[in-house]
């Protein structure tokens, strides 16, 4: 008895839980737990936005390895724009997908993602060099072949060179690059004239070659260099020990706190490892992807309905426990995608649905063996213990043997970026995973609880025997 009520405890506790999560109530606590917006996440299909399709410029040739480090580094440049729920895909041998869901116009984010995000500190001597000009560099031409090696990537997601301005045609040599970094952030301006800063930390190591070339080149030029382009020729003052400093323009080329913001983004989450092009772009309507969805709702709806129906006519009792679990289980089945978030899409949704018939399997399992118990003569109790420890290992294997599936499904999405595969394996393992608590946890509980009820009535009646 003290073991049920701790259950039933638990089970009221998680319920509560779950119920908080999955309803507006209490916004402004679960927003400081959580640090978001506990919304609904929805994707590309039923929101709406833009989906683009990347690949290597022609005749490069790129492992598998190199496109999930660009995949990876695009994915977190994007996100730490404030562009939510964006993903990139790797997809077969050259090409990345790339989703902006909710996005119809995304010339910003794709103003930071092309960048492969190259930074050096170029030693240009006396020669001011205006900022956007374009120079060579010891460190990497701009002339170089593309076949060299992946560091000669461009810096145009079209790959079109920019003209190198003449007057600046030299190779100049690179005294540190953006691989050197510790730290970037964004500082504000110290008055109104002056624009925000990227304010950046060297390793140790860099940070000393770094303090001994300003330490012998005081009064001379050190540009600093985005993609083979100026973006401001500071004078060395003094030695810059300590190995921290900022990156700022001057005067028209001073940064609005978006320009700041994006060149931190850039350094910060690294160099794209090979140049990219965009092959494919094309904006997907929201219109189709909200009737979807509602149509998705409806049947659902319908399907839970009607399985209901079933479970009443034909269990009886213990069909009205496994409708309570069944609706606590998509409870914390919605709670789970809130939290994590999972993102909701129409291949999603299917796996969701699907998973309810994997909970409803369970309790079918549990029922027809304690009808085959009570068939046998015995009492309630029995017969539940009985027909759960008969049950379980048919409920066990077949549910996990739909996880190890589901495992298998999710890494061909990732691998071939097929990210419709990847969210219908998702949402079906996290449902068959609480399936499995429900059944195991729930159904009995409730069922162990409710049998002391009907110790006396008609069996026949009330468990459909």
């Amino acid at each position: 008895m003290r073991n049920r009520t701790i259950r039933k405890l638990l089970i009221f506790i998680i319920v509560v839980f779950a119920i908080s999560i999955d309803f507006p109530i209490l916004s402004e606590l679960k927003q400081k737990i959580f640090q978001r917006d506990l919304s609904p996440v929805l994707g590309l299909d039923l929101r709406g936005g833009m989906q683009i399709l990347l690949q290597s410029p022609e005749g490069y040739q790129i492992d598998q390895q190199t496109l999930q480090v660009a995949s990876s580094i695009l994915e977190k440049r994007s996100n730490a724009l404030g562009v939510s729920e964006v993903v990139f895909q790797v997809a077969g041998d050259q090409y990345i997908v790339g989703e902006f869901p909710g996005l119809e116009h995304i010339e910003d984010v794709i103003g930071v993602i092309k960048q492969t995000g190259l930074l050096e500190f170029v030693d240009v001597g006396q020669d001011f060099l205006e900022p956007e000009t374009i120079i060579n560099t010891d460190y990497r031409s701009i002339n170089s072949s593309v076949n060299t090696a992946a560091s000669d990537a461009t810096n145009s997601i079209d790959n079109e060179t920019p003209p190198i301005d003449e007057s600046s045609s030299k190779i100049y040599h690179t005294v540190i690059t953006g691989a050197d970094l510790d730290s970037v952030v964004v500082t504000a301006p110290q008055n109104p004239s002056e624009g925000y800063a990227v304010a950046f930390k060297l390793k140790s190591e860099a940070a000393a070659k770094f303090a001994d070339h300003t330490r012998n080149n005081i009064g001379q030029l050190l540009a600093i260099v985005l993609d083979h382009e100026i973006i401001s020729t500071p004078v060395i003052r003094q030695a810059i020990e300590g190995g921290e400093g900022t990156i700022s323009g001057s005067g028209e080329n001073a940064f609005t706190f978006d320009q700041a913001n994006n060149l931190r983004i850039t350094l910060f989450y690294g160099t794209l490892p090979v140049s990219l092009e965009i092959a494919e772009s094309r904006v997907v309507g929201p219109t189709l992807g909200q009737d979807s969805l509602n149509k998705s709702l409806v049947a659902g709806a319908i399907g839970f309905l009607i399985v209901s129906l079933f479970m009443l006519i034909y269990y009886r009792v213990p069909g009205i426990v496994a409708i309570i679990s069944i609706l606590i289980f998509g409870l914390v089945t919605y709670a789970i995608y809130l939290i994590l978030p999972v993102t909701l899409t129409l291949p999603g949704i299917a796996g969701f649905l699907l998973s309810v018939g994997s909970a409803l399997d369970a309790n079918i399992l549990q029922f027809e063996r304690l009808k085959e118990e009570l068939r046998k003569g015995r009492n309630l109790a029995q017969a539940t213990d009985l027909g759960w420890n008969r049950a379980w290992p048919s409920i066990r294997d077949s549910n996990l043997a739909t996880i190890i599936t589901s495992a298998i499904l999710f890494w061909f999405g990732s691998t071939f970026g097929a990210s419709i595969v990847k969210g219908f394996a998702l949402t079906l393992a996290l449902g068959v995973a609480v399936s499995l608590f429900t059944a195991l946890f729930v159904t009995r509980t409730l069922l162990n609880a409710t049998i002391g009820w009907f110790n006396k009535a008609d069996k026949a009646r009330w468990f459909g025997i």
